[in-house]
């Protein structure tokens, strides 16, 4: 072999050889967790951190090795889980998370302390449900649905077994809010009524007989009155607090009620409406409040002075991003659960006092 020709052939061999390694794929750093999302940004202190997004059941882990294994086998309770159609609502009971969906007729159930999931309202029986909207939990862990389609208030216990229901067609007409107190003794349901209908009003229902104990409001702009009001819940302090959505504020009235007071207005600032819907309320009395227009909750101290906003309006997806936001809660431990429809998810939200595995989810962190 020549010499010129050993020399193309041997440049040839290292070309080759380094075009070998060029195609190799260097071992990838693992990527660096990301601090989670801050509420005020920094450099505010942080007073709520973006904790996790629910977007299916398999955000719960598995309880034990031999859910695992019936899941490998028959494919139930794989990864992907029972995603959301259209949510509603979510209402928290000691990790017991419960969302009502509206397409799918139930009410999803994600335990994170035991790793189970069920659903409520699809047996086939009487409890089976329509179109339901609002949810609460009263101390005990039974369960209050506002079945609008049904133009009932359905119970269950905290398993889901259906108990009885409150209400008919006569005293609702478009059940949508409902909360309960602690003991379970009063039931307050959200008549949203309708543009053409004067029942805009809250029924009080004994939570036991199901007796109508008291009609509240009435279609108006006045003090007391409503105008498509959305949602209701009672506060620590036993009072009653309602978004009145037709007319941009929340009003607080006692359970008998009588006015306390009201703030908000139509606008887009901050402290303003556009399209008020869910409420929660913490220990501390602060009142979270969802605006659909805006894609955010405002936290208010119990006198309506505005402490934070959280979310903004957005088209495409991600952590306090919102098309739609619904339903809240706040649970034990002050965790916040917000509900975006468009998205079909639940954000969490912890506070920042809050290690985050602190709680009844704390075990159930990401």
């Amino acid at each position: 072999m020549s010499k010129t020709r050993y020399m193309i052939n041997h440049s040839l061999t290292l070309l080759a050889m380094l075009l070998v390694a060029g195609c190799q794929t260097l071992p990838e750093k693992a990527p660096e967790k990301q601090p989670p999302m801050a509420f005020p940004s920094p450099p505010e202190p942080a007073r709520f951190y973006h904790e996790r997004t629910l977007l299916s059941t398999s955000a719960v882990k598995q309880a034990d090795k031999e859910d695992k294994l019936r899941a490998f086998l028959t494919g139930e309770g794989s990864d992907q889980g029972e995603g959301f159609a259209k949510p509603f609502d979510v209402a928290v009971h000691q990790g017991r998370v419960f969302i009502t969906d509206t397409v799918t007729r139930q009410v999803i159930v994600m335990d994170f302390v035991t790793g189970k999931t069920f659903n409520i309202g699809t047996a086939g029986d009487e409890g089976d449900l329509t179109k339901p909207l609002g949810i609460a939990v009263d101390r005990s862990g039974t369960v209050y649905v506002a079945d609008n389609g049904a133009k009932i208030v359905k119970v269950y216990d905290r398993d889901g077994n259906y108990q009885r229901s409150i209400g008919n067609r006569e005293l609702l007409q478009r059940p949508a809010g409902v909360d309960v107190d602690p003991e379970g003794n009063r039931l307050f349901v959200v008549d949203v009524g309708g543009v053409q209908s004067q029942r805009h009003v809250i029924q009080v229902f004994d939570a036991r007989s199901g007796e109508l104990v008291r009609t509240i409001g009435g279609r108006g702009t006045g003090e007391g009155e409503f105008n498509l009001p959305r949602d209701v819940k009672l506060g620590p302090d036993g009072l009653l607090y309602v978004t009145d959505g037709g007319n941009f504020r929340i009003q607080v009235l006692t359970q008998e009620g009588e006015f306390v007071r009201a703030w908000g207005k139509p606008g887009a600032r901050l402290g303003q409406f556009s399209r008020p819907k869910g409420i929660s309320i913490d220990k501390q009395g602060n009142v979270y409040a969802v605006d659909a227009a805006f894609g955010n909750f405002q936290i208010f101290n119990p006198q309506g002075q505005l402490l934070l906003f959280v979310g903004a309006r957005s088209t495409t997806p991600g952590p306090a991003k919102y098309m739609l936001p619904a339903g809240i809660d706040v649970d034990e431990d002050g965790r916040v659960y917000l509900v975006g429809q468009f998205f079909r998810k639940v954000d969490i939200y912890r506070p920042a006092t809050l290690p985050p595995d602190k709680g009844f989810l704390g075990n159930a962190a990401e």
